[in-house]
């Protein structure tokens, strides 16, 4: 099975999308009562560069936290034979507070119904919104993101890679074709 690669995003490119949903959050949400929870691995990087975008705007550090969602999926014994827990990492209240999940890329949206139920588990926060650096479509959960980077629409035989510095030495968004 050969596969196509098409770079869609450089670093540039995400780095002013990251921008642009933090002004859109500043603008569509109260930045006192916000926090940040990225979905580990790649969600966790976005969700630092958007505190970081976060502050240099409002003037605010928005705490932040990490959740790994391995063990709340529904689908998780049938995808990873050997899974890798990276750990839940909230160290502030999520009582009425504002939680803002942030992820790579808005696919089926299993893994944001996964972090919602892991979410519950550490409090009852005022509202849950959802921040993705892409949206590819192609729901099987009626999740709609409230923040999005970039719309990728997508056919079955595409898949979004989405590849960051921190984890892949690289900042890129890719399209690949599997044909």
């Amino acid at each position: 099975m050969a596969n196509k690669r098409k770079k869609l995003l450089g670093k540039e490119d995400i780095g002013r999308s990251i921008t642009r949903v933090a002004h859109e959050v500043t603008e569509g949400l109260s930045i006192e009562e916000l926090v940040l929870i990225g979905i580990r691995t790649r969600g966790e990087f976005i969700a630092l560069h958007l505190a970081k975008a976060l502050e240099k705007i409002s003037g605010i550090k928005v705490p932040t936290g990490f959740l790994d969602v391995t063990f709340y999926r529904d689908d998780f014994r049938e995808r990873l034979i050997q899974p890798q827990i990276k750990g839940t990492d909230i160290s502030f209240s999520l009582d009425g507070k504002i939680v803002l999940l942030v992820d790579d890329v808005l696919f089926t949206g299993r893994t944001i119904r996964a972090a919602m139920n892991e979410i519950m588990d550490f409090g009852r926060p005022a509202s849950v919104a959802l921040a993705v650096l892409v949206d590819r479509g192609h729901r099987d959960m009626p999740i709609k993101a409230d923040f999005v980077g970039k719309n990728i629409p997508t056919s079955n035989t595409e898949h979004v890679l989405v590849r960051l510095s921190e984890v892949d030495n690289e900042d890129a968004v890719y399209l690949v074709n599997y044909v």
